[in-house]
């Protein structure tokens, strides 16, 4: 039960799931349907215009799914995550990789969906790329969208300066391509893991695992000797060429266009893929892309937030800051100071934060209105507003100073002062009201 298809099982029995045996076109009529379903339920294509294989979209597109691929509930997914990190292990190895079942060298048999109407070209939006530490001689994985350039040809979006880059440029440094290995179609589980920012030499597999209960199974493959998951829908392996470059432009994780970057070139040897294959496809900016990478960044900042401010209830990274830039954190504040300290170590915790709002803990940190109420009624600017100036933000974040990646960050303190009379901050509740639901008197 730890693949792709096992989890879409689960999915289906929670009744969030359509399937579409219509025919439709890679060519935004999939992305448009996946707009629709946004928060909402999967999505499965079965019936693709210009490829054989199947098509999901949406997988983890909310929290109760989200919750399900850690087998927990909305209430325990940081405890999940955060103990698998802390409790990583191994996977077992198996040669009987499902993938084996096709072999192919043409790239164009996947059903690439072109998204947004002024990006550079169709992307894969749900592909991991596996490769060597050179330090550590761990293995790592991250996500990596790619664009076709031929049939045997991709460009990869490399973060310059993150673990997959790193590797990359000591390759080069040498004299070598990378080889490598990409998966589309895995567990969500390990989607997580890879989507997590794991400190330098860690396995993100061995997390994927710990998710999984320890029942996580990887194969070897023969060309890049890359370790993969043995469930996986479609595994690639090649080279990341040392000396080619390709120009693409993107949508980013907040719906926003990205510059045109020339970037490093993927060169195809071999292509697996199981009988029915089914692609994974994540439409950037919504739910799904939003989720996969930012409840593992809220995960950690529950857990590094709680260390070192005790005090801290839970940290929500919010919707309205395509849950990357803006964190609320609701606290049980016991000394005035509380709240400023709390901001400085959000802030500490997740470099790309723009926005920290401190809430009490009668205010519920992830529904918006009740935190606009803790600014409108507890909040004064000229003693509750942190300014910080010109410092490292995310690149992602148009406004800022993208050449430096300077931003300006903003903290809000919209806790109860305590030296005020505590009771004129309670907000007033009627006794007894839920003894008297309405739909019994109607």
């Amino acid at each position: 039960m730890t693949d792709l298809r096992s989890y879409i099982g689960l999915v289906k029995k929670m009744g969030q799931l359509h399937t579409i045996s219509k025919k439709v076109s890679t060519k935004f009529e999939i992305a448009s349907l996946t707009a629709q379903v946004d928060d909402a339920n999967a999505i499965l294509f079965e019936n693709i215009k210009e490829s054989k294989l199947r098509l999901v979209a949406n997988l983890v597109g909310n929290r109760a799914r989200f919750a399900k691929a850690v087998s927990g509930t909305e209430d325990t997914i940081h405890q999940k995550v955060i103990s698998a990190i802390s409790h990583a292990k191994k996977p077992k190895v198996t040669s009987s990789g499902k993938f084996f079942e096709n072999k192919s060298h043409d790239l164009s048999i996947l059903p690439i969906v072109t998204h947004f109407e002024k990006e550079s070209g169709p992307f894969i939006t749900s592909s991991i790329i596996y490769s060597q530490n050179y330090e550590k001689k761990t293995q790592n994985s991250s996500f990596h969208r790619l664009m076709p350039i031929d049939k045997t040809h991709f460009s990869v979006r490399m973060v310059e300066g993150r673990h997959l880059h790193r590797s990359f440029m000591d390759a080069k440094e040498h004299g070598e391509d990378l080889k490598v290995a990409i998966t589309v179609g895995v567990h969500p589980a390990v989607s997580i893991a890879g989507a997590y920012q794991a400190e330098w030499g860690e396995d993100e597999l061995d997390i994927a695992n710990a998710i999984l209960g320890g029942k996580l199974t990887l194969t070897k493959l023969p060309y890049s000797g890359r370790m993969v998951p043995s469930g996986t829908e479609i595994v690639m392996e090649g080279k990341i060429l040392s000396d080619k470059t390709h120009k693409e432009w993107m949508v980013e994780m907040l719906r926003t266009y990205d510059f045109v970057r020339a970037q490093p070139v993927f060169e195809l040897e071999n292509l697996y893929y199981r009988n029915n294959a089914i692609f994974h496809d994540i439409l950037a900016g919504f739910a799904e892309h939003r989720l996969l990478m930012g409840m593992p960044i809220e995960s950690k900042l529950n857990r590094d937030v709680k260390k070192k401010i005790p005090q801290t209830n839970k940290v929500v990274m919010s919707d309205g800051g395509c849950n990357w830039l803006h964190a609320v954190v609701q606290i049980s504040k016991k000394n005035k100071d509380d709240g400023k300290k709390a901001i400085a170590e959000t802030f500490a915790a997740h470099r790309s934060l723009k926005m920290v709002t401190i809430v009490d803990d009668d205010i519920d940190p992830s529904d918006p209105v009740q935190v606009e109420y803790a600014m409108a009624t507890r909040f004064q600017a000229d003693r509750n507003l942190t300014i910080i100036e010109k410092v490292r933000g995310s690149s992602l974040d148009p406004s800022s100073d993208q050449k430096n990646l300077l931003t300006a960050k903003l903290g809000i303190d919209a806790t109860r002062p305590l030296d005020k009379h505590q009771e004129g901050f309670e907000i007033a509740k009627i006794p007894g009201a839920k003894k008297f639901p309405l739909d019994k008197y109607l």
